[in-house]
């Protein structure tokens, strides 16, 4: 194409048809006549083809000894197997021998009805004769100890017991409790007086703060055992409790002393007034587990020490809710008449129906708030009381407190 445009140019530039004659030349218009030269064809050997098996392909010819044929055809010859490079196998398909599929028949065990009566009653008889002969031989198992045969010791199969509940006991009316309970204290001789001990589980909740349980009561014939009174006051509310029976009285030097005397207690109830309440906080870790704690709402938080030390001397009782749910108090000595024994339950349970929470419902007055009551002594068994008889015993205390 490059050399047809150079002609073209190359003709505008100098029109001279005579100079442009040898550029064009063609081999048709060169020589017209001339033929294209002749193809020769070409050739190749026949591809030679393997001689047939002259053996397979000729028929079996006649003996010419015996003029009979050959009842039996001639065995072709063993054809060599081709030797294959393992190249070469991978692209050959049938290089490998073929292997034919074996198959086997299906074996199927026998069911049970499908074997005679017989023979299962000669396999168990056999199971049983090998078991008889494994104990005779276990039974007559033995060692020799210095050659001196001797048996083997034959230890029992463990086996599970069964565990037998203790039947429960039947709630008896309360004077009968008291009874019992001073019975089975005078058979077993102490070397101190017990004390009689009432254990209450309530249907409340201890983890909610509006079901708390906790109050306060002074035994009408105390508790029977001697409290020592600690006061922390100081000035004109020192000489009243001092002159109201107070064990120990004292101020910031008490507090002092409470703190380094390595937990060492001289007293069983404390009172302050509301200005030492800040001070205490000193010995709250001290005083706070051993319930000793002046509380307001218990009344041990006062300006009145007077009262409320007689009051602790005269059986004051403080009552709380643990975690079970269940209230332990000790209501008097087992050397106590029948009737002041009744006289203090009798109290405790009216202050324990005063203190119950205003946030339980689906309750009446003792049903679903008092589940179970039990009196014991302090080392003695526990004796079930009836919710009614303990009713009775509050509403005789109250109207008591009423009419005086």
């Amino acid at each position: 194409m490059a050399h047809l445009r150079l002609l073209l140019s190359h003709t505008r530039r100098h029109p001279q048809p005579h100079r442009l004659l040898p550029l064009f030349h063609f081999s048709s218009d060169a020589n017209p006549s001339s033929a294209p030269p002749p193809i020769k064809p070409v050739s190749y050997a026949p591809k030679p083809k393997p001689p047939p098996d002259e053996s397979a392909a000729a028929p079996p010819t006649p003996d010419s000894g015996s003029g009979s044929q050959d009842p039996l055809p001639r065995r072709p010859p063993p054809q060599q197997q081709q030797q294959w490079t393992r190249q070469e196998v991978r692209f050959v398909k049938d290089a490998a021998p073929a292997i034919s599929p074996v198959s086997y028949p299906s074996r199927v065990a026998p069911l049970p009805d499908d074997r005679p009566a017989a023979e299962e009653g000669a396999e168990a008889e056999d199971g049983l004769r090998g078991e008889g002969q494994r104990i005779e031989l276990d039974a007559a198992r033995t060692r020799s100890i210095f050659g001196l045969p001797v048996e083997e010791e034959q230890l029992p199969y463990p086996t599970l017991i069964s565990v037998e509940k203790r039947p429960q006991k039947v709630a008896i009316d309360l004077v009968d409790a008291i009874r019992q309970v001073k019975t089975s204290a005078n058979e077993k001789k102490r070397n101190f007086i017990e004390t009689v001990e009432a254990h209450v589980m309530l249907g409340v909740d201890p983890r909610r703060g509006d079901q708390m349980v906790r109050g306060a009561i002074t035994l009408p014939h105390g508790t029977g055992k001697t409290v020592r009174v600690a006061v922390f006051a100081e000035g004109p509310a020192a000489e009243e409790a001092r002159a109201a029976g107070a064990d120990v009285v004292g101020g910031d030097e008490l507090i002092e002393e409470i703190r380094t005397g390595g937990g060492k207690l001289s007293f069983d109830k404390c009172i302050a007034t509301p200005m030492y309440m800040p001070r205490l906080s000193k010995v709250a870790r001290i005083l706070g587990p051993r319930g000793l704690m002046p509380n307001p709402k218990l009344g041990s938080v006062t300006n009145d020490v007077s009262a409320a030390v007689k009051a602790a001397k005269s059986g004051r009782v403080d009552f709380k809710i643990d975690k079970t749910a269940i209230v332990h108090v000790g209501l008097g000595k087992v050397n106590f008449s029948d009737e002041s024994l009744r006289e203090n339950i009798g109290a405790f349970v009216h202050a324990l129906l005063l203190a119950k929470p205003v946030g339980l419902k689906k309750t009446s007055k003792y049903v679903g708030y008092v589940k179970k009551f039990t009196l014991s002594s302090t080392m003695g068994p526990g004796f079930p009381v009836t919710i009614p008889s303990l009713s009775v015993a509050a509403d005789h205390y109250n109207s008591k407190v009423q009419v005086s």
